[in-house]
């Protein structure tokens, strides 16, 4: 079983934001599980980051099977006695349509692995994180999911249509609330990565992978007394 180190398992994590918050915990001293939907993949992210002296052990997951699901925990505890730290990395985004040329099986299809493959992953290791003295559970949203930025003509956000991105990272938001009142001890936080440059968006993010994953990192690896049900990018909190 384990010894001392912190445990994490980050979703989604074979490129991009997933795999560099993988590599800034491991170069922590942490065992991280990379977990990713693709074996091949995941298995060569994991053994790449390993390769760099990293402690890291791939774990197939599937965040929209419940039998997949199932099946990481299973493997995970066999493998540690503990879950410290949940990142809930992975995520897709949707067609750029007008939300009046939106329909609803294309939303369902972005909250199956948004908004449902959260929920699902964040129940099914809840056993696991309760081992822990200090769990924490980071869930990757956006400032898309603001409806301050949103309501506000100066910002970015707001000339921004995405219906149902944005729409799922909000409702990811409230489920973060939520999850932080109804867990007492737990550090269960939503973080906004930015704009990264990374495949979701075709590269043409305007802030850099690690800068994405800064704030995911603060909140992974917050101590005590540290927030939790708040909102929060690598400068501060962000308005809901």
């Amino acid at each position: 079983m384990t010894d001392m180190k912190t445990v994490a398992l980050v979703t989604g994590a074979n490129k991009g934001l997933g795999q560099e918050t993988v590599r800034r915990l491991a170069g922590s001293g942490w065992l991280v599980l990379l977990a990713a939907r693709d074996r091949e993949r995941g298995m060569h992210a994991a053994e790449t980051l390993a390769g760099e002296g990293l402690d890291i052990e791939f774990v197939q997951l599937d965040v929209t099977s419940d039998e997949s699901v199932a099946a990481a925990v299973k493997a995970v505890a066999e493998r540690v006695d503990r879950l410290d730290v949940l990142v809930n990395n992975a995520g897709v985004g949707g067609p750029l349509l007008d939300p009046a040329d939106m329909h609803v099986d294309m939303l369902r299809e972005l909250y199956e692995v948004n908004v449902f493959g959260q929920v699902r992953v964040t129940h099914a290791f809840l056993p696991l994180l309760r081992k822990s003295e200090r769990p924490r559970i980071v869930m990757v949203s956006s400032a898309l999911a603001s409806l301050t930025h949103a309501g506000d003509p100066a910002r970015p956000e707001s000339g921004f249509l995405a219906l149902d991105y944005a729409s799922s990272k909000a409702a990811l938001n409230m489920i973060v609330s939520q999850y932080a009142r109804a867990l007492p001890g737990f550090k269960v936080n939503a973080a906004d990565p930015g704009n990264p440059a990374t495949d979701m968006n075709h590269h043409t993010g305007i802030h850099t992978v690690a800068e994405g994953a800064d704030a995911i990192i603060r909140l992974a690896t917050l101590d005590s007394d540290g927030p939790t049900g708040g909102f929060f990018d690598r400068n501060g909190p962000v308005p809901w």
